[in-house]
């Protein structure tokens, strides 16, 4: 007990510890917003590393579109287009 009583009487003892608990908590740039900041920029480079591969497939099918045969492919297949002749049945399942 006695070694702390010098310790906790040094006024640059007491003056870093009330300033690192003044940055750690209080601060508007605390530790928990930190932390915060650093898991959504997190989730926005995955949303990034996302879009770049939805747009890396927009534009090899943009790239495929240019066949005229490619294009009425995608147009059936994705878009359910038709012929005027012909009908189309959906089927969904539950």
């Amino acid at each position: 007990m006695e070694h702390i009583i010098p310790f906790v009487k040094n006024k640059f003892i007491i003056t870093s510890l009330v300033f690192l608990t003044y940055i750690i908590f209080i601060d508007d740039n605390d530790i928990f917003f930190i932390s915060n900041q650093k898991r959504k920029l997190s989730e926005l480079e995955i949303r990034n590393e996302k879009m770049k591969k939805k747009l890396d497939e927009t534009k090899s099918i943009l790239n495929k579109i240019k066949d005229i045969d490619f294009l009425e492919a995608y147009a059936r297949e994705t878009k359910f287009f038709k012929r005027d002749d012909e009908e189309i049945f959906v089927i969904t399942y539950k």
